[in-house]
């Protein structure tokens, strides 16, 4: 563990796979304490699952690192405010934010409604 971001804390969302999940790693691994966001849905956004953050917590605390998980949407104000609640409630403050999640398009971008 490095101590670059030592009492830093970090908020990472669509954590559970993919970048998300590496960038999350990376900055436990540099010190920081992470908030896990994702919502656990497969790649068409259907379903919903905790199971990927708290993997992803999971292997953070293995490595000695501090993590724990939320599986807020970022899609609407509440889902947000959720996150921010998370990070606020277990660590005290937000100082990183690594906006990661995705957007699910189920039309061609012309036709998403706005």
């Amino acid at each position: 563990m490095g101590d670059l971001l030592k009492d830093r804390i970090a908020v990472v969302t669509g954590a559970g796979n993919g970048i998300g999940r590496a960038e999350a790693i990376g900055l436990a691994a540099q010190g920081a304490k992470v908030v896990v966001n994702d919502l656990g849905v497969n790649y068409m956004g259907e379903g919903k699952s905790s199971e990927p953050a708290d993997k992803v917590v999971e292997t953070i605390k293995a490595a000695g690192g501090i993590a724990v998980a939320n599986y807020s949407s970022v899609a609407d104000e509440e889902g947000a405010k959720g996150i921010i609640k998370t990070a606020v409630d277990n660590f005290g403050r937000i100082d990183v934010l690594v906006n990661n999640a995705g957007y699910v398009r189920t039309a061609p971008v012309h036709k998403i409604p706005t």
